[in-house]
């Protein structure tokens, strides 16, 4: 693959990138050296279940892999005890020992969901760290002066209002920065928010006499209400060990304006079938088509061609024609009259945020149970294989104990 096709790629759905100049260079050399681009992503093991938020990084990674690169996966199990400062408003907890240990077996469990196994090393980075003299430590800080580190807007604003700010805080990004200088990394991803830290390893590296790392920096994929940051806590996030057919219905629920960002920033299509796609949304294609086909592209990762076509069936099914599928999900309740009960097991199906949505949904007409409308959810009466349907799309028979 040439140099400039390998940068269309590199590039899709990129925020921000070292200047194209540096990353031409950069290619060129390794093309010369005959060897892969190292690339570099350093994972802080704090919050190891991994949504498509999360994966926009790795997704990147394999596109990169898929071109005959090679990824060097940091699990950060020294800097993981610090904890990473960035985006807080105070210090961070620092995690045990155990709890890294857990958080990165879990981790690893999860990112061969997308990288290419056998192009990736795994690196603990208390292998460098921790032997590290106390010598050694003061010679990396004084690469960095207080009043660099104070350019980090959380720290200003810390500093700024008073705020307490630990030492060791401060030692967060030059450890990230010197995890590049031990991997000899060319290249570095990250979100927009680890923009500092990312950009710190680039001087760094100079300091001690190397390249600098190009840098890739992934925007923030916003999450089903395409206005808020993907995130399990508000409930608008996809999973990516979420079922085919539950990972296909939430990726049908994204706004219309989101179809373009989400194949950018989601999925492995190429640029030019995206420039296509764009068009076709553009001459007025409706964007229910164009959605399908990019829910059941992002299912297809995650899980398996077939599992894919099911769950698009399985949609037609209960989304369009409105019909229980031959599969429906199982409630099993002990009191028919419990209605408690009923909205606590429901809630545990992960398709809603609070038992308040689920009420919600109730005044607003979207509830029949076999094929009877019911406003008022006190006045559910149940029994045996009775299908529940909440808004569009979601069946549940349920069971008695």
């Amino acid at each position: 693959m040439d140099i400039q096709e390998t940068i269309k790629i590199m590039l899709k759905g990129v925020n921000e990138h070292t200047q194209i100049s540096d990353i031409e260079e950069k290619l060129k050399k390794v093309s010369e050296e005959n060897r892969p681009l190292r690339i570099k992503l350093g994972l802080d093991p704090s919050a190891p279940d991994i949504h498509l938020g999360h994966a926009v990084v790795l997704r990147k990674i394999k596109q990169l892999q898929d071109m005959g690169h090679e990824a060097i996966i940091i699990i950060g199990d020294f800097t993981g005890m610090i904890g990473d400062p960035t985006g807080k408003s105070k210090t961070r907890k620092q995690l045990t020992r155990q709890e890294v240990e857990e958080n990165a077996s879990t981790y690893k469990q999860q990112i061969f969901k997308i990288l290419d196994e056998s192009k990736t090393t795994l690196r603990y980075n208390s292998e460098w760290l921790s032997p590290l003299t106390f010598k050694e430590i003061i010679e990396l800080s004084a690469k960095c002066t207080v009043a660099r580190i104070l350019e980090r807007d959380d720290f200003k604003k810390r500093y700024e209002a008073g705020q307490p700010i630990s030492v060791h805080e401060f030692f967060y990004p030059l450890m990230q920065a010197y995890d590049s200088v031990v991997l000899k990394a060319d290249i570095e991803l990250g979100g927009t928010d680890q923009t500092f830290n990312i950009l710190m390893g680039r001087n760094i590296q100079r300091d001690y006499g190397q390249d600098p790392q190009i840098t890739l920096f992934m925007p923030l994929l916003e999450g089903l209400d395409g206005v808020e940051k993907m995130s399990k806590s508000l409930g608008n996030y996809i999973g990516i060990n979420e079922d085919a057919n539950t990972m296909y219905e939430k990726i049908m629920k994204i706004q219309d304006e989101m179809i373009i960002r989400y194949y950018e920033l989601c999925t492995d299509v190429h640029p030019d079938q995206i420039t296509e796609i764009q068009r076709r949304l553009s001459s007025g294609e409706n964007p229910k088509n164009v959605k399908m086909e990019l829910a059941k592209e992002i299912t297809r990762l995650y899980h398996s061609e077939e599992l894919a076509n099911k769950a698009e069936e399985h949609f037609k099914s209960a989304f369009q024609m409105q019909v229980a599928p031959e599969d429906v999900a199982e409630i099993v309740i002990e009191d028919a009259n419990n209605v408690n009960e009923l909205l606590d097991k429901i809630l545990l199906s992960g398709k809603y945020a609070s038992k308040g949505e689920i009420k919600r949904l109730f005044l607003q007409g979207a509830v029949k149970v076999d094929n009877e409308k019911i406003i008022d959810f006190r006045d559910l009466k149940l029994k045996n294989d009775s299908i529940i349907q909440i808004g569009k799309g979601n069946f549940y028979k349920i069971k008695m104990k």
